[in-house]
């Protein structure tokens, strides 16, 4: 399915551009489970190489799509409440152990953890749900959403840059792939356990 994906979307940025990769980051920071590393980082490598798009273009429409997606959880949330998240979430793949764990890691770390989510896998596409519920400060909400996402784009962006430049990776070389693969599951695995895993057990017990 990713190569599909792949496929479809490096021909599609063609004429899609900016709007297409925004709308797919608005989607990535939703329940739809589409990672952010298939949608920034070949869009950078097409950039660098080819000079279609800028580097600066393709992370401020990830970063505009981010707080897009982030701002309907958020206020889908905040409108229709706790109760009804609870009941029905599971529909959305949200079940209401993972939204009781994620609202006692929002209410301890507020904005600073809104920040740090948008950096983090799993919890990015989440912090919406209980921000909204806990009926956070949308102004700080959306400012740490802006920067953390800007953050992470940018990071995205270096990683297809650098990543294209590596001529045994292009070329499908499965070591290098492996490398790259276990190196940045190495890095976001740290990060979750780290930030987000610990306090949410904490919180949910």
């Amino acid at each position: 399915m990713i190569r599909q994906f792949l496929d479809w979307y490096m021909g599609a940025l063609d004429s899609g551009g900016y709007p297409l990769i925004a709308l797919l980051m608005a989607l990535e920071s939703s329940v739809v489970p589409l990672p952010s590393e298939v949608v920034i980082p070949p869009a950078a490598h097409l950039a660098y190489t080819r000079g279609d798009m800028t580097l600066a273009g393709i992370v401020i429409a990830g970063t505009l799509g981010s707080w897009f997606g982030a701002t309907v959880m958020y206020w889908a949330a905040r409108l229709l409440g706790r109760p009804l998240l609870m009941k029905y979430g599971r529909f959305a793949l949200i079940s209401p152990q993972k939204i009781a764990a994620a609202e006692a890691w929002s209410d301890r770390f507020g904005a600073p953890g809104v920040f740090v989510s948008r950096l983090l896998p799993v919890i990015r596409h989440l912090i919406g749900l209980p921000a909204g519920i806990v009926r956070m400060h949308y102004g700080w909400y959306s400012t740490a959403t802006l920067v953390g996402s800007g953050i992470w784009c940018s990071v995205l962006s270096w990683v297809g840059v650098t990543a294209g430049q590596d001529e045994a990776l292009m070329q499908g070389s499965l070591s290098r792939i492996t490398l790259w693969l276990a190196g940045g599951a190495a890095v976001l695995l740290t990060l979750y356990y780290v930030f987000v895993h610990r306090h949410m057990r904490r919180g949910a017990a």
